[in-house]
C-alpha cells in the first residue's frame, strides 16, 4: 500500500510541473559542492563555479514558464539586493529556450542570471525540476537542497550571511 501511494504521489508531482509548499522539505545533504562547472551569464560573459568559493551561496533553478518561479522571482531579488557581497544569488534558467530564458532573466534583477538551455549545469547539481534551491555554506557545504517557501529561504540566507 505504501508503495502504490508513493508511485502516486511521484506521478502526481511530475504531472505538476513545479514544487510546491504542500512538499516535505528535504534534509540537509552535508554535502562538499564540486565547484566545477561553467556557465554563461545573461550578459554573455563566462561563469565558472569556482567563483562561489568561499562564498555563501544560493542557486535557483528556475524555468520561465513555471508559476511557483515567477512567484518567487521578487523575494528572490529582493534576497540578492540585501545581501549584496555576502551571498552570492545565482539564477539557473532552463528548461526552455534561450531567448524565453533571457526574457524572463531580464525581469528579475539583483540575481546573476546563467542561460542554461540545455541542462548542464541542473544536471551537475542533480536537479529534476523547478523550483530548486541549492543552498551553499561559505565552505561549500551543500546546506540545502530542494524547495523553500520565501520566508525560510531569507531566514537561511540571513544565518549565512551572518557568518
Amino acid at each position: 500500500m505504501r508503495r502504490a501511494v508513493a508511485v502516486a504521489a511521484l506521478v502526481l508531482v511530475s504531472l505538476t510541473g513545479c514544487a510546491t509548499a504542500a512538499e516535505p522539505e528535504p534534509l540537509t545533504t552535508g554535502e562538499v559542492v564540486d565547484y566545477g562547472f561553467e556557465g554563461v551569464t545573461l550578459e554573455g560573459a563566462s561563469f565558472a563555479g569556482a567563483e562561489l568559493e568561499g562564498s555563501p551561496a544560493v542557486l535557483w533553478f528556475w524555468a520561465p514558464w513555471c508559476p511557483t518561479c515567477r512567484a518567487q522571482s521578487g523575494n528572490v531579488s529582493a534576497l540578492a539586493e540585501r545581501h549584496a557581497g555576502e551571498v552570492a544569488v545565482i539564477g539557473v534558467g532552463g528548461l526552455d529556450d534561450g531567448p524565453a530564458i533571457t526574457e524572463y532573466a531580464n525581469e528579475v534583477p539583483h540575481v546573476t542570471h546563467l542561460l542554461d538551455p540545455e541542462g548542464e549545469v541542473w544536471r551537475h547539481f542533480e536537479v529534476t525540476r523547478q523550483s530548486t534551491y541549492t543552498v551553499l555554506s561559505a565552505d561549500g557545504e551543500v546546506v540545502f537542497e530542494g524547495y523553500l517557501d520565501d520566508d525560510a529561504l531569507n531566514e537561511l540566507v540571513a544565518e549565512l550571511a551572518e557568518g
